[in-house]
């Protein structure tokens, strides 16, 4: 007698079943929509443009464009594995459900644990650089509509900025208080935004040009004039990749959203791959399109500019300043960038309410019994609003001086990546030969590309935390390797202190 074959929604639920948890989530995602939250939260459009001050003063055009492509193909390792093990373990718990049942037994619990923190504080810190960019561009916008910086405009105060900021975390609170369909919606939108705010961009800031850089200044041209004292070009370049890195950060999302997803051992890691591989396609393409307008990077950079510095709102403004005498156009352009940046915030706020959820269901955060609830719509309500206060609390270091800022969000990146590492190392070592694939698996090749992928992470957790400035001063030291280090100081203490005597990594929920 043959077997019969379940429904896709009895062979998620039952995978589900198999891994220790019961459906809580409204499992209502497409491939398309997993896909989505993961684009929607790469965002080109905000990666690049958040942070093309940095790729321009560290290198310029060549550390950001053919930068951009070295990133792209270590980052591509680092997503195949991670969708590999996607589809052997697809729970919204994602990498510290991972690295529990790659690590061994013994190791579980503390690799686990440490995978879970340093994956929820880079989520955090991703909400608050991304929607505090956001209220920084909003302000650019405001100084450029009443006659720039040195025309008189108005220029926003770090208390106004901070408003700002709160009122953007509160939409995306609102909005990720949704069900789901409608949170669908909002990440469908977000893909969607992207792909034609880059298509609208490259094709408009090019012919609105009046001056144009040469292909060999797109490509070839190297900045050493930084003004931070730095002349290595070997460093200069290394300090030009986090923009590159930075605008890659998020496709965990996929993984996260699985237990909402359906056929969800193929459709997760589906969304990380295509995600990735989009997103470096179209962020290239963005990339050149903005290089093809810098002719003049001191001005861009210089912080008594109409724009106050930032650089990309500068070169809108001075394209559409000299073709049609007014910067309107600019500003409308950099419109549609706020837009991209307000709905790759939403799925943020998305990403890190479900790690949340699930790490809270597994007994990690404090209070854990109130924040893996769900409301009537299937929605972990309390943990959406404690990512949205969490993430305001961060914010409120930029009172107190960028550089205190800076040192709270410089782990969006690696706190993010080193999350990403770990479940990939010990898929490479203590389970390489122990690993079961799912559906989507790599074969042979699943080890040597995971190596890749740990490597080029311990690389770049090494290269982004050397000194950005010489000679290091309080203004401009790098709070990176303290961050990232006080987020591993906190866990193994807290682990060492407190959690290694109750926590035995994820714990099911089902009625044996």
């Amino acid at each position: 007698m043959g077997s019969v074959e379940l429904p896709v929604a009895d062979r998620d639920r039952a995978r589900l079943h198999q891994l220790g948890y019961k459906q809580e989530l409204k499992r209502g995602l497409s491939v398309v929509s997993n896909f989505a939250f993961s684009f929607a939260i790469i965002s080109v459009l905000t990666g690049v443009t958040t942070t093309y001050n940095t790729g321009l003063r560290y290198g310029g055009p060549v550390s950001m464009t053919l930068g951009w492509l070295v990133v792209a193909a270590f980052n591509g390792c680092v997503a195949l594995s991670m969708a590999e093990i996607c589809s052997a373990y697809p729970t919204s718990g994602g990498l510290y459900y991972w690295s529990a049942k790659l690590a061994g037994k013994d190791w579980a619990p503390l690799a686990s644990w440490v995978t879970g923190w340093f994956n929820i504080v880079g989520q955090w810190a991703c909400t608050t650089s991304v929607d505090f960019s956001l209220a920084q561009l909003i302000q650019v916008i405001i100084l450029l509509s009443t006659g720039g910086a040195n025309g008189g405009g108005y220029l926003a105060s770090k208390y106004i900025v901070l408003a700002i900021y709160s009122v953007i975390l509160t939409l995306h609170g609102l909005i990720n208080s949704l069900p789901m369909q409608w949170l669908a919606w909002f990440g469908q939108l977000g893909a969607f935004w992207n792909v034609a705010g880059v298509f609208t961009l490259v094709i408009l800031i090019p012919a609105v040009a009046k001056e144009r850089a040469s292909a060999e200044f797109i490509f070839t041209h190297f900045n050493t004039e930084n003004g931070v004292g730095i002349h290595s070009k070997a460093y200069i370049l290394a300090m030009g990749l986090l923009m590159s890195q930075y605008s890659s950060i998020g496709y965990d999302t996929s993984a996260h959203m699985t237990e909402e997803t359906k056929n969800a051992d193929w459709s997760g890691p589906i969304g990380i791959i295509t995600s990735v591989a989009l997103s470096s396609i179209f962020g290239w393409i963005y990339l050149v399109a903005l290089t093809s307008v810098v002719t003049d990077i001191p001005y861009l950079l210089d912080p008594g500019n109409d724009a106050g510095g930032y650089a990309i709102a500068q070169a809108l403004h001075t394209i559409f300043l000299r073709r049609y005498g007014s910067g309107v156009g600019g500003i409308v352009c950099l419109g549609i960038i706020a837009v991209a940046i307000f709905l790759c915030g939403t799925a943020c706020v998305t990403s890190n309410s479900r790690m949340g959820y699930a790490f809270s269901r597994d007994g990690a955060m404090p209070f854990s019994h109130v924040w893996h609830r769900v409301n009537k719509q299937d929605v972990p309500l309390n943990v959406v609003w404690l990512s949205v206060t969490v993430a305001f609390v961060m914010a409120l270091t930029s009172l107190g001086s960028q550089v205190a800022f800076q040192a709270m969000v410089s782990i969006a990146t690696l706190g993010l990546y080193i999350a990403y590492a770990l479940p990939i190392f010990f898929r490479v070592t203590a389970a390489q030969k122990s690993f079961v694939p799912g559906p989507f698996h790599l074969g042979r090749y699943g080890v040597p590309v995971g190596s890749v992928a740990v490597f080029w992470v311990a690389l770049v957790t090494v290269l982004f935390s050397l000194p950005v400035a010489y000679p290091v001063a309080k203004d401009n030291f790098n709070y990176t390797p303290v961050a990232v280090g006080g987020v591993l100081l906190l866990s193994v203490g807290t682990w060492v202190l407190h959690a290694r005597f109750w926590f035995r990594g994820p714990i099911t929920n089902i009625d044996v």
